[in-house]
């Protein structure tokens, strides 16, 4: 990595988190969301310049891919979330190399994450993804059935359930933006009043960052907005 490239990371890093910070005043929100650095597609050098300039989350989504960077990258202290979708015959991997799911939507895959975790890894935690929008193209258990899932989940060993994720439909402004998170949101309060205890809300990236975080997320997801335009290929070691 050449230095400039590591400048540009470090800078675009320091920029978003000042962003997220106002945002989050802005909204009178005590607490800022913590950051996610969506690193998929990006080469581990991306990776180690954040991490250097004290960024610790990083998100990916695809597997093989994510393996290769975690074990190139194990000497530093990073905490790997996985947020893609979640097939049955990745769980292993997933169960074994990453310390957050966001993307569980059934049990069957709660279930095999629960089964395959190590032992001598800590509990691997969990949300639960939400189709918010209804969309059928999307991965997420319906709202009207999260607590049907939530019920199969929270008793599994070796996981510990933290809370809910979602990826709204598009939509023009924020205002428009903010109705979906307020559900996710309204959702996580009620299962908190059934004694579930939960902290996390996955939600926000680069296009709805603002309504995301007036409604109370808790983990945004932001990639481009730190390591530039995302790359179209796979080759992401150097």
């Amino acid at each position: 990595m050449t230095e400039e490239r590591s400048t540009e990371v470090t800078n675009r890093l320091r920029e978003i988190r000042e962003e997220i910070a106002v945002i989050a005043a802005r909204h009178r929100r005590e607490v800022p969301p913590d950051l996610i650095a969506v690193s998929k597609t990006f080469p581990a050098s991306d990776i180690l310049a954040a991490a250097m300039a004290g960024h610790r989350r990083f998100g990916e989504s695809y597997v093989q891919e994510a393996i290769q960077k975690i074990r190139q990258l194990s000497d530093y202290d990073i905490e790997w979330h996985f947020i893609g979708p979640l097939q049955s015959n990745k769980t292993r991997a997933v169960a074994s190399h990453f310390a957050w799911v966001h993307s569980v939507d059934r049990v069957a895959i709660a279930q095999r994450l629960s089964d395959q975790r190590p032992h001598f890894l800590a509990d691997l935690q969990v949300c639960l993804q939400v189709n918010i929008s209804r969309e059928p193209s999307k991965s997420g258990v319906d709202l009207s059935e999260l607590d049907e899932l939530i019920d199969q989940v929270a008793g599994l060993p070796r996981l510990q359930l933290r809370g809910l994720m979602a990826i709204p439909a598009r939509s023009a402004n924020v205002a428009g933006q903010r109705p979906a998170f307020r559900a996710l949101h309204d959702a996580l309060v009620r299962l908190q009043k059934r004694g579930i205890p939960l902290d996390t809300l996955s939600m926000g990236m680069s296009d709805d960052l603002e309504a995301a975080i007036a409604e109370g997320s808790t983990l945004v997801r932001l990639g481009t907005a730190i390591f530039g335009s995302r790359r179209d290929d796979r080759h992401v070691l150097g």
